[in-house]
């Protein structure tokens, strides 16, 4: 782990308890005067803090030192993800996270089943621990949207990942935002929204499962 997230560090004194508690003092047998980085995820900063104290069910530490560091990609990509099932981006979502994506909304398309519901507080636990695993200095920012249409007016310069003669090779420099479609793909009515420039695939023939469409292209655009 690059650093412990909890909410409320950056004070001089930090109380840990519950969940962390059991990760640092239990889990990882941390003891008095170990020191311990954390991040809030809220801030920029880095915090050095050395524990002072522990009984059985909290410690206390002390603030050391602090530091602005931050650890984002450069790039910045915001993917449209036509909503799939919830259990497939709770499993692709970190992925996307440590590759550097910045932004995530969630459109329902009109091939997405209408009773995925996306539980933002549970992808942002998800988050959190894959900026504590891989150093980065935020988590991806999550929003839904109720379709495609929306989507658009919403954002510039929109491209649509689908079957193309464009290869997001020779766009990536360009995209900036980038919509992924559902099991299914786009339906015509969505295709009659597309700006038609803006429409770029891959330089294959096989029909890709959605996570494994948004990977590669995250990975293509950012890495």
């Amino acid at each position: 782990m690059q650093f412990t997230y909890d909410e409320f560090c950056g004070k001089d004194i930090l109380e840990i308890k519950d969940d962390v508690y059991n990760y640092l003092i239990k889990a990882r047998r941390h003891k008095i005067d170990d020191e311990i980085y954390f991040r809030n995820l809220k801030d920029d900063n880095i915090y050095l803090y050395k524990i002072n104290n522990i009984d059985k069910k909290r410690a206390i530490l002390n603030l050391i030192s602090s530091e602005e560091k931050i650890l984002l990609n450069e790039n910045k990509l915001h993917l449209g993800w036509c909503v799939v099932d919830p259990k497939t981006v709770e499993k692709y979502i970190a992925s996307l996270n440590e590759m550097g994506v910045d932004k995530i909304t969630f459109i329902y398309a009109d091939y997405s089943q209408k009773n995925f519901k996306i539980n933002i507080e549970k992808l942002e636990k998800i988050l959190i621990n894959s900026s504590s695993q891989c150093g980065r200095s935020n988590i991806i920012k999550l929003e839904v949207s109720k379709n495609i249409e929306q989507f658009i007016k919403e954002n510039e310069n929109v491209y649509f990942l689908d079957f193309s003669t464009v290869c997001i090779d020779n766009k990536k420099d360009e995209i900036k935002t980038l919509v992924i479609g559902c099991e299914g793909g786009f339906s015509k009515n969505e295709r009659d929204t597309f700006t038609k420039d803006n429409i770029v695939g891959f330089n294959s023939n096989l029909i890709l499962r959605s996570e494994t469409a948004i990977v590669s292209a995250g990975a293509k655009i950012l890495l």
